[in-house]
C-alpha cells in the first residue's frame, strides 16, 4: 500500500498528493512511489525553467487520470523537484484507483 502513503485528504475538501519530479525525461508519465520518500515519482519532457515543468505536471495529471486541468493544482514546491498536487472534486478513493490502475498497483 506505498501509493496510499502518497495520498492525504485536506479539511478543504481536496486531496493532496506528494510528488517528485523528473523534468528533462524523454517521456511524460507516471511512474512507481519512491517509499523511502512516500513520494509518487512523475517524468516530464518539459525542461524545469519558467514553471514549464509544472504546467506539463497538470498536463500528465489531467490526461492521464482524465481530470479537468482546472481541478489539479500544485500547491507546493513550485521551484522544487519535491511537490504537493492539490485535486479538487475527486475522492480520495477514486483518486487511489485512478493512480493504481496507472501504476500497476494492486
Amino acid at each position: 500500500m506505498p501509493l496510499a502513503s502518497c495520498i492525504q485528504t485536506t479539511f478543504q475538501e481536496g486531496v493532496l498528493l506528494s510528488i517528485e519530479v523528473q523534468p528533462g525525461a524523454s517521456h511524460t508519465g507516471i511512474g512507481t512511489v519512491n517509499t523511502w520518500r512516500s513520494r509518487l515519482n512523475v517524468s516530464v519532457q518539459a525542461n524545469a525553467e519558467r514553471g514549464l515543468a509544472n504546467r506539463a505536471v497538470i498536463d500528465c495529471f489531467s490526461h492521464v487520470l482524465d481530470l479537468q486541468k482546472t481541478s489539479i493544482s500544485i500547491v507546493a514546491g513550485h521551484t522544487s523537484r519535491k511537490k504537493t498536487v492539490r485535486f479538487e472534486n475527486i475522492s480520495e478513493e477514486d483518486l487511489l484507483t485512478l493512480l493504481k490502475r496507472e501504476t500497476g498497483e494492486a
